[in-house]
């Protein structure tokens, strides 16, 4: 029997068709999300297992963020749904993550004495410098779609700048 891969047809979809390609798990943002949704999942793990249980639901929101996000750049779901300013709405996802992962690691750490509390705490830490470093790059991609976006629309300041000098020289 003859394997239907070396014969030249296209391979069959199934569960790989569901795997993100090599380019995307090799570029900076795949990398990044990759790594928020796996930091997000074990603090997710050790708040459960801890006495700061009442902490899960920010690092279990924080990982079905980020693995949507994985999967939507990883399809180019920003690509088909120009509707959704993807640039913003990542930039938004990643500030608010890097300060609640700091606001709930210091509470972490410093109120509770057991170790599933303490190692949740240290990885939260961790996401928040990944998440940190992320909002940084993404806030630098934000501004150049901002910029883009604002040359291209007829709304732009200056062309409001000369409607405005218009209707003060008729006013006159």
């Amino acid at each position: 029997m003859e394997d239907p891969e070396s014969a030249g047809a296209a391979p069959t979809p199934g569960l790989s068709s569901l795997l993100p390609s090599r380019e995307f798990l090799r570029s900076r943002k795949g990398q990044l999300l990759l790594a928020e949704s796996v930091l997000s999942f074990i603090i997710f793990i050790c708040y459960i297992a801890s006495l700061a249980a009442s902490f899960m639901m920010a690092p279990l929101l924080e990982f079905l963020l980020a693995l949507f996000l994985f999967f939507a750049y990883a399809s180019k779901l920003n690509e088909k749904f120009k509707g959704v300013h993807w640039p913003l709405t990542d930039f938004l996802r990643c500030v608010t993550a890097a300060i609640i992962y700091f606001a709930i690691s210091i509470a972490a750490v410093s109120k509770y004495n057991d170790g599933a509390s303490k190692a949740a705490g240290v990885f939260g830490f961790a996401a928040t410098i990944v998440f940190a470093i992320d909002f940084y790059i993404t806030f630098n991609d934000l501004v150049t779609f901002l910029k883009q976006g604002s040359s291209d629309s007829p709304d732009s300041p200056e062309g409001r700048k000369t409607e405005d000098e218009d209707s003060d020289s008729d006013s006159d």
